[in-house]
């Protein structure tokens, strides 16, 4: 496995951070993690060797599966944004709750169900620090 930052071979791949330029172990996105090639910004394959870069990046300590459930059951009240981290989101959902004093819930309710859905599909993976969730 390479550095995404500087493309350096890791010695382990149980290194947690690369040795030549210190970068957290999948953070960066210059190299290619599989080849060590140098990929362009915002790629999304590798154009060397064909791996998705999207896969890869560092692991955050928030869970897909709570935040899913966060998302269908009390997403009205914007618990699972709150949880990763999307706050402004998450406040907006909750004004819309309580200013209206439920009226206005419906809205706020399908919105989460949906964020909920998608969090559990793996459309909406990361959290609000960028960090991919756990499974």
């Amino acid at each position: 496995m390479f550095c995404r930052n500087c493309g350096e071979q890791y010695v382990t791949d149980a290194a947690v951070m690369c040795v030549r330029c210190g970068a957290q172990k999948g953070s960066g996105n210059n190299f290619c993690p599989n080849c060590g090639q140098p990929t362009p910004p915002n790629s999304q394959v590798c154009l060397n060797c064909g791996v998705s870069l999207t896969a890869y990046g560092p692991r955050g300590d928030k869970s897909k599966i709570a935040a899913g459930l966060l998302g269908i059951f009390l997403g009205c009240f914007g618990v699972h944004n709150f949880y990763l981290g999307y706050t402004g989101k998450a406040v907006a959902q909750l004004v819309i709750t309580v200013v209206s004093c439920g009226l206005l819930s419906p809205i706020s309710g399908i919105w989460g169900l949906i964020e909920g859905i998608l969090i559990l599909c793996g459309k909406i993976d990361r959290d609000g620090k960028g960090m991919l969730l756990t499974d």
